[in-house]
């Protein structure tokens, strides 16, 4: 049985979601009001207790249609500390909440127990919003320059000491070219550059990281660094870059984009074509086209070619819905989005859009 009378200043608190937002500094958005019947899964327990391995996506999938809708529908206790925060040991209810859905939080008082021993849960054992390791991966081994004429005037390995055609960590280079900054440079090799399929568009160029390096001084037009890490050998004419802010938004608010997007995953780094859960992809579309952290698209497979039995020519069945991917890094012309969800095998060339349409529909 659904808990009932959620208590007025329940009921006006700021959602998890909503705190997320104050912190990262997003828009806030209007809840659409999910109700009992279309915004809820057939099987949603009343009660979940949260266990170490869960994330907010996953805990909202045992309740909701659609997870990323969570914020719509989280009501927080206002006497419990730091409610963005969820731990192992934490219960989440579902509880009628002026006739919409909410789901609300029992603390349970931050303790993990390892007999005999009762050991207080840290910061860093808060549940994450999405399973976040696979984008930490991602962010440090790559990243775009979105003006790929720009290649020429970036700073380049011309050496390595003592003849070395390779270099690894403690070995000194030499890059052509003037590096900015005041210690730590990236070094990158040129990968894929992404195009837009219909306009030819240039979108953006993939750099992926090779090692890091310690600026040591500049001559003339010489850089003299000592590489400091290397996850690949350092080859000749292997891009210098300043390192880029590579800090993570942890505070994500899943939430569908203003406008409507419609485009394309252009690619899966790594070559990969075929594309599952927890895979980064490529795509089409970014800041410009009103892409932000957090924004939630659906993908949709596209159709099997097939021949007309009686005309011989060739047609593309129509597409179908079969995941969610979420924006982690827009750019200016492209992002990278992480596949939360994936029915059906996705692959390069799958469409994606705004899933408000399909949503708002479902909701009237």
């Amino acid at each position: 049985m659904k808990q009932t009378g959620c208590a007025a200043r329940w009921c006006r608190r700021l959602t998890v979601g909503l705190t997320a937002v104050l912190m990262s500094g997003l828009p806030l958005v209007q809840a659409q009001g999910l109700s009992w019947d279309d915004g809820l899964r057939g099987d949603a327990p009343d009660r979940y207790t949260v266990v170490k391995g869960d994330t907010l996506w996953d805990i909202s999938g045992r309740f909701l249609q659609h997870p990323w809708q969570w914020p719509e529908v989280w009501q927080v206790n206002p006497q419990i500390e730091n409610p963005h925060l969820i731990y192992p040991g934490d219960i989440v209810y579902l509880y009628d909440c002026n006739g919409r859905p909410c789901l609300g939080l029992e603390r349970g008082q931050g303790m993990v127990r390892l007999s005999p021993k009762v050991r207080t849960s840290s910061h860093r054992e808060a549940i994450e919003p999405i399973p976040l390791d696979a984008v930490r991966h991602f962010l440090r081994d790559h990243r775009v320059i979105e003006d790929p004429e720009a290649l020429d005037e970036l700073a380049y390995v011309i050496a390595g000491d003592d003849g070395r055609l390779v270099s690894g960590r403690g070995d000194r280079l030499y890059a052509r070219g003037h590096v900015e900054g005041g210690g730590r440079v990236g070094l990158y090799r040129v990968g894929e550059q992404y195009v837009d399929s219909a306009t030819g568009e240039s979108l953006g160029l993939e750099l992926e990281s090779v090692g890091e390096a310690r600026r040591l001084r500049q001559e003339d037009d010489i850089v003299v660094m000592e590489v400091t890490a290397a996850r690949q050998e350092v080859r000749d004419d292997d891009i210098a870059l300043p390192l880029e802010d590579r800090r993570l938004v942890t505070e994500f608010l899943p939430r569908a984009p203003d406008r409507e997007i419609d485009g394309r995953i252009l690619a899966v780094p790594g070559g990969v074509r075929f594309i599952g859960p927890l895979q980064v992809v490529a795509l089409d579309r970014g800041r410009r086209d009103g892409l932000e952290t957090g924004h939630v698209l659906m993908v949709e497979q596209q159709g099997e070619l097939v021949d007309d039995p009686r005309t011989g020519e060739p047609l593309r069945l129509p597409g179908e819905d079969a995941g969610l991917v979420m924006v982690f890094r827009p750019y200016e012309k492209m992002s990278y989005g992480l596949v939360m969800e994936a029915k059906r095998m996705l692959s390069v060339g799958d469409r994606i859009h705004s899933p408000e349409r399909r949503l708002d529909t479902a909701l009237r």
